[in-house]
């Protein structure tokens, strides 16, 4: 049997294996191939779109974070749409093994739906995610924390969005930098067509939220952060991914061999339509 690694699923800083290039699935997929879920039965869904070059390479956490959310909102009606997610990363996944999501349907309210998800490789549990779905209301709309002045996209340095398919970046100034030059600012956009789907924009939310680390600015040179231990994304208003999203991470705490950081995506409009956390292993180097 394959052998999945100990360590948690790994962040897109993940080192390539000295043997090949970073591996990518089959030419011409998007992202939208890569949230193609394959019912198997009632509850249970398996993601099949793999990265063949490399057996070994990790499995990138806002994928299978991603993934996991859509398999929970296919159990919800479809007026409900996520309005927030919690989720540990357990065991480290690869890239070239297809991955089985299994839903358990925990309550259906007058408003709110629960729904916690286990993924699976090989028999093993390698992620597991509670989230909540809601039917949109209407009620008070403050943005007392808008976006800081930043200029728009266009004309920014690109940033490289190694692993994350259908994507670009740009790089606006940093205010926070480690020694890896990670950035914790970044405006972000899906380059796919996007069909009008709330659920569909959470998902591509998700997968972008795990990119890059809010840590870097701690790094001493001695200690650095690794895999991800555990990742909350919160959804506070409509969003298309399809247009810009700026993105930023801000640093908080690292004790106990772990780091804590949080985040804020804002539409070009300057209104914050997500809020995220993670807490990641923060070791001594080797």
């Amino acid at each position: 049997m394959h052998k999945l690694p100990e360590a948690g699923v790994t962040k897109t800083r993940a080192p390539v294996p000295p043997e090949s290039a970073s591996p990518t699935p089959a030419v011409h997929h998007t992202v939208l191939d890569l949230l193609d879920l394959e019912e198997v039965e009632q509850d249970l869904y398996r993601a099949s779109l793999v990265y063949e070059d490399d057996e070994h390479y990790p499995l990138y956490g806002g994928q299978v974070a991603a993934q996991a959310l859509l398999a929970a909102g296919r159990t919800v009606p479809q007026e409900r749409a996520p309005h927030s997610l919690h989720g540990y990363f357990l065991r480290g996944g690869s890239s070239a093994r297809p991955t089985v999501f299994r839903v358990e349907r925990d309550r259906d309210g007058r408003s709110y739906s629960a729904r916690r998800v286990v993924a699976i490789q090989d028999g093993a549990v390698i992620f597991t995610m509670s989230a909540s779905f809601s039917v949109p209301e209407a009620g008070i709309d403050v943005e007392p924390d808008p976006i800081p002045e930043l200029p728009p996209p266009a004309g920014l340095p690109d940033v490289p969005m190694e692993r994350l398919l259908s994507f670009e970046g740009r790089l606006p100034a940093q205010v926070r930098s480690g020694p890896d030059d990670l950035p914790t600012r970044i405006w972000a956009r899906c380059t796919a067509p996007l069909p009008d789907s709330p659920l569909l924009h959470a998902c591509v939310l998700t997968y972008l939220s795990d990119f890059s680390t809010g840590l870097a600015q701690l790094e001493d040179g001695t200690s650095g952060t690794g895999s991800s231990l555990d990742h909350a994304v919160w959804f506070h208003r409509d969003i298309r991914m399809d247009d810009w999203v700026f993105m930023e991470l801000v640093p908080h705490t690292a004790a106990g061999a772990r780091g804590w950081y949080t985040g804020a995506v804002h539409r070009a409009d300057g209104v914050r339509v997500a809020s995220l956390t993670q807490e990641a292993l923060f070791r001594k180097r080797r």
